[in-house]
């Protein structure tokens, strides 16, 4: 299997350069760190790129956070501007309000509201922070957890621009300890921080399994789960789907038949 070089590392740095090159009216990023390795190792590639002065991060427990201590760790490490929202108030809110209408309809409320509307919260707070600071929003989601749909739609799989999105868990451990950063903080088992299992526990599959099937096609044992989950969470990685009104459009293409 190939392993990500620091060429490959170098040459994400520079397509963040490049992007905000092409894009100069936004001043630096807005991340949300988590105390895991994603945000960590994003927060860092964006550093490396833009200056630590211009990547601002935000911590976002809901009540309790069992990775706060990673999470102010990882930015005092990096040395970056950060804030703490408690995002309880508004999730409970949101619950109190949602439960009712509910009910209503003779259903419970599920585990997908409960565990997906934090996510969307703080994706929330993320983009009314960088659009009063003319920052953009890091996506810090990795393709071992998009293959298999295990994010939040419109939550935690969104933002303006995505530098580990093409890259495996295993992958994005790689590039962290190319950063030279934290063993600790970059191979510390990834867990939701919710459930107190592990984010492998929670698939049902190991971030190994995924990997050799993402980049060498190997069928094993849980080949079946991976293509049921991947197939059931197709609709995460396509966003919003469009009506086809075989019009055409002069901004997409038109002009040019």
């Amino acid at each position: 299997m190939n392993k990500v070089t620091i060429d490959e590392v170098n040459g994400i740095i520079e397509w963040i350069k490049g992007y905000f090159n092409n894009n100069p009216f936004f001043k630096g990023v807005v991340i949300g760190m988590s105390g895991g390795k994603d945000s960590l190792v994003t927060a860092s590639l964006c550093i490396n790129a833009l200056g630590k002065d211009r990547v601002f991060g935000v911590i976002m427990p809901n009540g309790k956070m069992i990775d706060k201590n990673d999470a102010r760790r990882t930015c005092e490490y990096l040395g970056i501007r950060y804030k703490e929202i408690d995002i309880s108030k508004t999730y409970n809110s949101i619950i109190e309000n949602v439960e009712p209408i509910i009910k209503e309809t003779n259903n419970n409320l599920s585990t997908v509201t409960t565990f997906n509307t934090p996510p969307r919260i703080r994706m929330t707070y993320l983009y009314a922070i960088a659009g009063s600071m003319g920052y953009l929003v890091a996506n810090t989601s990795n393709l071992s957890e998009a293959m298999v749909g295990y994010t939040t739609k419109w939550g935690d799989n969104v933002g303006d621009f995505a530098p580990i999105a093409n890259y495996t868990k295993n992958e994005v451990c790689e590039i962290g300890l190319l950063l030279g950063l934290p063993k600790d903080l970059v191979l510390k088992t990834p867990s939701d921080g919710l459930s107190g299992k592990s984010d492998e526990d929670n698939m049902g599959i190991t971030y190994g399994e995924l990997e050799d099937y993402i980049r060498e096609g190997k069928i094993g044992a849980n080949f079946e789960r991976i293509k049921k989950l991947h197939q059931n969470s197709k609709h995460k990685r396509d966003g919003a789907i469009k009506y086809d009104n075989k019009k055409i459009n002069h901004f997409n293409g038109g002009m040019e038949r």
